[in-house]
């Protein structure tokens, strides 16, 4: 048996194959027990992956994942708190810049299917938690300069696009962009000189809101076995994936605490 059958009858299979599918449905338990599905879908065209789900609280959360720009999109849609009268839902963007380390690309995830859409999965590898102090707002208008995907993405969030300026300049570096024509679409925030919301009593005072969500279950990188081919000579090939888990803290600056209501 040639080294490629070897591949699929692997042990480090038994989740996923690969296949022509760009899309997966995962079941991921989250701490507090309860299922929650994600969809992952790869664009192989545009070089992006997004993946999504819907918390038991009624927010919708997006990853959307911009390899060519090495920018990666939170997009949080929170439902309104009707105890304040608000009908409408609150939508919020956190980019930060994108490691392609820390997902399979693109064209790895278009050839993922999973076996049994039913089961309940488990990541292999519970990464550390991230904070980001986001102390620059994106102007939607010229987001482009980031990733020409941003205005579609937080389109309803407008206001409510935080960025870091020291993921901006490691993108700026690595991308051989222009940093000060990057810097034109930003205004600059201190997120220093505001009080946590959680310590603030005022409801139309600005102060530094915390937001904290998790992936509970991604591919994080590719695993590789070593076998041989049909002539008997040694190769590496590939042979399955690694899953991870990571939650985030995002710290910004909102204009209000009404808008960080879950934040004390």
């Amino acid at each position: 048996m040639d080294v490629f059958c070897t591949c699929l009858l692997s042990a480090s299979l038994a989740i996923l194959f690969l296949s022509s599918a760009g899309q997966l449905v995962v079941n991921v338990k989250n701490k507090g027990g309860e299922v929650i599905v994600e969809s992952i879908q790869a664009n192989t065209t545009s070089d992006t992956v997004t993946l999504e789900y819907l918390n038991t609280d009624g927010t919708l959360v997006t990853l959307f994942i911009d390899f060519k720009s090495e920018a990666q999109i939170f997009r949080v849609i929170m439902p309104g708190e009707e105890e304040l009268g608000e009908t409408q839902p609150q939508t919020m963007c956190f980019i930060t810049r994108f490691s392609h380390n820390d997902f399979i690309s693109s064209d790895a995830m278009s050839k993922l299917r999973q076996k049994n859409p039913t089961a309940i999965r488990t990541p292999e590898e519970e990464k550390s938690t991230v904070t980001y102090t986001h102390d620059l707002l994106v102007d939607l208008e010229k987001s482009h300069v980031i990733s020409p995907h941003i205005f579609n993405v937080c389109s309803e969030a407008v206001d409510s696009i935080h960025f870091t300026e020291s993921d901006l300049r490691t993108i700026s570096r690595s991308l051989s962009k222009d940093y000060a024509t990057m810097m034109s679409a930003m205004q600059r925030q201190t997120p220093a000189k505001y009080a946590r919301c959680m310590d603030t009593q005022e409801v139309d005072k600005p102060c530094l809101c915390r937001f904290d969500m998790c992936i509970g279950w991604y591919p994080c990188g590719l695993k590789y076995c070593r076998g041989k081919d049909t002539v008997g000579k040694v190769v590496s090939y590939r042979c399955g994936i690694k899953t991870c888990k990571r939650c985030l803290t995002f710290l910004h600056v909102v204009d209000r605490k009404r808008k960080c209501v879950w934040d004390g």
